[in-house]
């Protein structure tokens, strides 16, 4: 783990919401540009929920919206239609001193670094921590500390016209890290940094999240940041297209590309499946499914195992990388069996409309699923 940072004096944060809920919430969210006949619309009915500790980025060609829906979580523009909830508060429902009040919970990262030209490299760090009302002790230690951290260690007392446009955009992230925000919002924060810088900077990133909590939301175009990404979000023509949880998608690949139903399939389509699968967790005992029931959902088993009942008797066990709930959906009958967790069981499930999808995408997949389903019934 990186070297952490001296604990700030803390500030008096706006309240927090309940731990279970997110840290932004997004429901049908529209906006336009301009007026009457020069109005157009730039975002279409756009729904994310991110949490804390998540690190999303997201991604998209020029045009897509990111940086408007950016703002847009950040209190910087004004919700027109739709739902959008910061850091528990209704945006389209605060009154501009409630819009400052969050916005001073959240770090924001610019492509322009925005400094201001007659303060050094610290005492642009040091006003941030002065507008969160920070007592003035301990204040010089932990914004050198968080330059030192971004490599600036040896430029704390340096004004921007003496700093490289990398280390003036170093000295702009360590202002919007400095009092370790709720939420970050990064529009393309290491564009202008070299390989080393931009480690460092994803690296305090990504101990904001793990350490302190925060969630974090980044536009970039940056490969280098994928890797270290919880989430990717995709954007095309305003809206959001795919929103994929990574570790979880990678490891439905692994396990689809260890099954023989599923080999036939390319990564592409892999991929595809693996990103319209959503984590279901059941308890020991718990019923999964119920013989006569109509068949919705194809369940792939993540850990834990299961027992198959017909009649009263146990026919299989199931457990890691076995999957189950095929057939009904290709016969179109009822459930055949019920189907119980014997121990808490983590599944993936793949919902019947994308199921078919899946079969109809690949005819060696379809092949290889009726097989199955015949040795089965």
């Amino acid at each position: 783990m990186c070297a952490m940072l001296a604990e700030p004096p803390a500030p008096a944060p706006i309240a927090a919401p309940a731990a279970a809920e997110p840290v932004v919430r997004v429901e049908a969210l529209d906006h336009f540009y301009g007026e009457g006949v020069a109005r157009n619309q730039v975002l279409f009915d756009n729904r994310i929920a991110i949490s804390a500790g998540e690190l999303v980025v997201m991604t998209g060609p020029s045009g897509a919206g990111k940086t408007t829906l950016l703002t847009l979580i950040g209190a910087l523009r004004s919700v027109q239609a739709g739902r959008m909830e910061v850091l528990g508060h209704n945006l389209s429902r605060l009154p501009p001193h409630g819009l400052v009040e969050v916005r001073r919970n959240i770090g924001f990262i610019f492509q322009m670094h925005n400094l201001f030209d007659a303060l050094s490299a610290y005492e642009n760090v040091k006003m941030a921590m002065q507008l969160a009302h920070l007592p003035p002790k301990g204040m010089r230690q932990h914004g050198t500390e968080i330059l030192d951290r971004l490599g600036l260690g040896h430029r704390v007392d340096y004004k921007p016209h003496l700093l490289s446009g990398g280390e003036r955009q170093r000295v702009a992230i360590a202002r919007a890290l400095v009092n370790r925000p709720r939420l970050v919002l990064a529009d393309e924060p290491t564009a202008a940094l070299d390989r080393d810088s931009a480690r460092k900077v994803v690296e305090l990133l990504k101990e904001m999240t793990v350490e302190h909590d925060s969630a974090v939301i980044m536009v970039t175009h940056d490969y280098r940041i994928i890797e270290s990404a919880d989430r990717l979000v995709h954007m095309v023509d305003g809206r959001i297209v795919s929103d994929v949880v990574l570790h979880d998608a990678l490891r439905i690949c692994e396990f689809l590309r260890a099954v023989e139903l599923f080999r036939a399939l390319t990564p592409t389509q892999l991929t595809d499946v693996a990103e319209k699968m959503t984590k279901r967790k059941y308890a020991a005992g718990d019923t999964i499914l119920r013989a006569g029931e109509p068949g919705e959902d194809f369940f792939l088993i993540s850990d834990g195992e299961v027992d198959v009942i017909r009649a009263d008797h146990e026919v299989a066990r199931l457990g890691r990388g076995d999957f189950f709930g095929e057939v009904a959906l290709i016969s179109g009958e009822p459930r055949n069996a019920t189907v119980q967790a014997t121990e808490p069981v983590d599944t993936f499930v793949l919902g019947k409309a994308d199921f078919q999808s899946a079969i109809e995408a690949s005819a060696p997949f379809r092949e290889q699923l009726y097989r199955v389903y015949f040795s089965r019934h």
